[in-house]
């Protein structure tokens, strides 16, 4: 709903966008000249000749009753050594992130490589460790070099895991690979999701109650677009927080579930910390609220609370049955009994949260189908849908 036509697609917006790239290249051309006069007073060239010399900056005096006055630069302005045969050490060497020492390039690349680059699928049982960060990032990118955006068909690549899936697990996932994890998971798991499949369950010995007990750490799906993921167990804080796409199914969320999310679904099938859905302002996330007390955690600011509907009920149905299917979550077989033993009125028990402009968007875009409207007709359609709405409402 950019009202200047920036950050939009919809094609009645970006009428209203005025700018031109040359106007861009105006301003960076300015910005160069600016940064040329400075280099020029301070007798330099190049920026090569500028990296590392602090010796050219120096703290400027402020009014001793100011905070900023208080503030010691000493360690920022420190002249670090200086080798005579090489310049600035600490900048003349390129720097070795030892990328060939991790997971995906020494294992999971060429393990896969009979996937990536003929299609054959691929199975592998691994165990891992915290320690093996972003894993399957690289192993994606690869993917998307060889088969562009869309990836591999659907578990092309099955990876059985056994273990603690560290930070970042499942990064900026590829379509066609499926993450099959026994064990739990740090913060920023499936963060930029962008296909594939998650998979997280505790080990089959495990005695406790997955559904009472943390799985997964904070800020699950970040800016995720594609993909899903069922989790047997709970989620930290800031589940699925800015996901535009991401389907995913867990049994528990700490506070800020949902937060700034933009599209894709979240079942969730327990409780929720505080603040839920705050600045949410697409996507659909279903909550089972067995104890009727779930509206005290709602951010109402911009989203509302609906019963299921016949297309609700059926959704919720199958990732409930995909859910137990891989994960063997004894919650999702209980719900499902139930749900079968009192027909529709099982799901009762499940509440619907979705942005209020998003349902007013998703109601115009069923009119707009029926109406057989092409994509950008369709989107205007909806568009004036909502702007008409809102009018009449004052």
């Amino acid at each position: 709903t950019c009202p200047v036509g920036i950050a939009t697609q919809n094609p009645e917006l970006r009428r209203k966008f005025q700018g031109k790239p040359e106007h861009i290249e105006r301003y960076m051309r300015f910005v160069a000249q600016e940064v040329r006069e400075w280099m020029a007073r301070m007798g330099v060239r190049s920026f090569d000749e500028l990296v590392g010399h602090v010796e050219l900056l120096r703290q400027i005096a402020v009014d001793p009753s100011e905070k900023a006055s208080r503030l010691n630069l000493s360690r920022l302005l420190y002249q670090t050594r200086i080798d005579p045969d090489y310049g600035l050490w600490h900048f003349a060497n390129p720097q070795n992130h030892n990328l060939k020492r991790e997971f995906d390039l020494l294992t999971l690349v060429p393990l896969a490589a009979s996937a990536i680059h003929s299609g054959q699928r691929v199975e592998a049982r691994l165990d891992i460790h915290n320690r093996n960060r972003t894993l399957g990032t690289v192993l994606s990118s690869e993917i998307t070099r060889a088969h562009g955006e869309a990836g591999l068909p659907d578990d092309t690549i099955h990876l059985f895991l056994h273990g603690s899936g560290g930070q970042s697990f499942g990064a900026f996932l590829a379509p066609g690979v499926t993450l099959d994890l026994q064990g739990d998971c740090n913060d920023y798991l499936g963060k930029g999701q962008s296909g594939g499949r998650i998979i997280i369950r505790p080990p089959k010995d495990s005695p406790f109650d997955a559904s009472e007990n943390i799985i997964v750490g904070n800020v699950a799906f970040y800016g995720a677009t594609g993909g899903e993921a069922f989790l047997n167990g709970m989620a930290g804080e800031r589940f699925c927080v800015r996901n535009s796409g991401v389907t995913a199914v867990i049994e528990g969320v700490g506070d800020q579930g949902c937060e700034y999310m933009t599209g894709g679904v979240a079942l969730v099938l327990g409780k929720t910390g505080r603040n839920f859905a705050a600045g949410m302002s697409g996507g659909v996330a279903y909550v089972l609220d067995e104890d009727g007390d779930f509206s005290a955690s709602l951010n109402t600011g911009n989203v509302s609370l609906h019963p299921l509907d016949s297309e609700d009920i059926e959704r919720v149905r199958q990732l409930l049955e995909r859910h137990r299917d891989y994960t063997g979550s004894a919650k999702a077989q209980r719900l499902l009994e139930e749900c079968t033993d009192q027909a529709t009125d099982g799901f009762s028990r499940f509440v619907k949260v979705v942005p209020d402009a998003y349902a007013q968007v998703l109601a115009a875009l069923k009119v707009a189908a029926e109406k057989q409207l092409d994509h950008d007709e369709s989107l205007i359609y909806a568009y004036n849908a909502v702007v008409s709405s809102k009018k009449k409402a004052g």
